[in-house]
């Protein structure tokens, strides 16, 4: 590590863990949810919960004890000044990621469920905060903090661990969407077209040159 002091970046690793829970608790009124559903979406929601619950925790005590080196079989090493630049983009990432998961779980509140459960009767199909980007905040938000931590520790076992969570999620993502479909018709249908599903989509028209970006929801 360069950037940072290893201590400090795994401190600071377990901060933006208890703050999300935090702001989890708050917002939804639940920390852990057991998931259920169909096989797909009850081994991403496991997953999710392995990548934050263990894998970040374990690379901070890692980071804290100055293990991580030593103790990862992956670690690449890697030169200046590209060693500063992965570090620093990584950060960025990682940090963004954490406010874009706190961002969306605010938004939700109290239509919040874990991936791809079919909205409950009670739940409206929210399209303001980070759902008027993309379909699934949540998502992109999960994927960022898997690639900043894979960046920030110069690991191959954690960008393997981002690749899995990509497979998984972009599996996940169709049954979600087809549950949003079947309980808000043709206001997702119209939703969906207007709005990226993992990244912001923006529509350009031919004749005015001019651009606008769309809108959207999720559970």
């Amino acid at each position: 590590m360069n950037l940072l002091d290893q201590r400090i970046l795994g401190i600071a690793i377990f901060a933006l863990l208890a703050g999300l829970v935090l702001v989890k608790r708050v917002a939804t009124g639940s920390v852990l949810d057991r998931p259920q559903g169909t096989f797909v979406v009850q081994l991403v929601n496991t997953f999710n919960l392995f990548f934050l619950l263990v894998v970040n925790p374990l690379a901070a005590l890692l980071l804290i004890f100055r293990r991580l080196e030593t103790t990862d079989p992956t670690h690449i090493l890697i030169g200046q000044p590209f060693l500063t630049v992965l570090e620093i983009v990584g950060l960025a990432v990682y940090v963004l990621g954490f406010l874009l998961m706190a961002w969306a779980l605010i938004t939700l509140g109290g239509n919040y469920q874990l991936g791809g459960s079919t909205p409950r009767s009670e739940d409206t199909m929210v399209m303001n905060g980070p759902y008027t980007l993309v379909r699934h905040p949540m998502y992109t938000a999960a994927l960022s903090i898997a690639l900043g931590l894979a960046c920030l520790t110069q690991s191959l076992a954690c960008l393997f661990v981002f690749c899995v969570y990509l497979v998984l999620i972009l599996l996940l993502i169709p049954v979600e969407e087809d549950g949003l479909r079947q309980v808000y018709g043709e206001r997702y249908t119209a939703y969906e077209r207007g709005t990226g599903n993992l990244f912001p989509s923006v529509h350009w028209s031919g004749r005015s040159g001019t651009h606008q970006e769309g809108s959207r929801w999720t559970s």
